[in-house]
């Protein structure tokens, strides 16, 4: 038995295929069907989308480009933090070593 290899969307494709799904009015399992991909995975880019555009952060990679930037400047972020901490850390330690 041969397992087949996993397919990786981008999150432009996931948005395509939400906007098919919510414009165009098609429904969930003809959207698959066509376009031979699994429900669940569809349902969760949905629920992904709906989270983004209420301002949550949803489940899995980010998909919007919003959202996508607002992870990137968190991560900046808790980087930053903890670049600060490092220098109070030394800047206390120098303090010490000068007495």
């Amino acid at each position: 038995m041969t397992k087949s290899k996993r397919r990786v969307f981008d999150a432009s494709f996931k948005l395509q295929v939400v906007e098919m799904i919510r414009a165009q009015g098609l429904s969930i399992g003809q959207v698959c069907r066509d376009m031979k991909l699994g429900e669940t995975a569809v349902r969760r880019w949905l629920a992904q989308v709906d989270a983004e555009q209420l301002g949550q952060p949803g489940i899995g990679k980010p998909l919007t480009a919003e959202q996508q930037r607002i992870r990137q400047l968190e991560a900046e972020n808790r980087q930053l933090r903890g670049d600060v901490d490092i220098l109070k850390k030394a800047s206390a330690f120098f303090a010490r070593e000068l007495r």
